[in-house]
């Protein structure tokens, strides 16, 4: 049984995580071609939230209070002196049962959440095998405004 301080300290966590998501990240759908896929098509739903290398930390506490995803440096070469870090959790399994839930259960401020919920529409489609199929591939694309066929 949690105490009431563990909840407390949970619910300031939370809360910084849906501050933090609205303000820093992103809920993306890519749809690229792939010739290995039936129709050409492969769709890559990803959680992000992008950062400095000095905010790394905050990345790799989002990462462990979510228990999933993998940050990934993107090394800058322009007039930035410091490279990007991303934590991206692409693993559907993860965004349908912890990602997904967490925003349900802790709604995001901003447009964004509109972004959320395209996002989860799209998850929900996958979920039902609707990107192996042209009708459903299609559905997606309309949803993030790609047309695909």
């Amino acid at each position: 049984m949690m105490d009431a301080g563990n909840q407390q300290e949970r619910f300031k966590t939370t809360g910084w995580i849906v501050g933090f998501t609205d303000g820093e990240g992103c809920f993306s759908v890519s749809i690229f071609r792939n010739k290995t896929s039936r129709f050409g098509w492969q769709v890559m739903p990803e959680f992000v939230i992008t950062q400095s290398a000095k905010s790394l930390k905050v990345l790799q506490m989002t990462q462990k209070y979510f228990g999933c995803g993998k940050i990934f440096i993107n090394k800058r070469y322009d007039n930035h002196h410091e490279h990007l870090y991303r934590y991206c959790v692409r693993n559907r399994d993860d965004l349908n049962k912890i990602i997904i839930p967490f925003f349900i259960n802790n709604p995001l401020l901003t447009e964004k959440r509109r972004n959320f919920e395209l996002f989860r529409n799209v998850l929900s489609l996958m979920n039902k095998d609707e990107h192996l199929n042209e009708k459903g591939l299609q559905k997606i694309g309309n949803l993030i405004g790609k047309k695909l066929f």
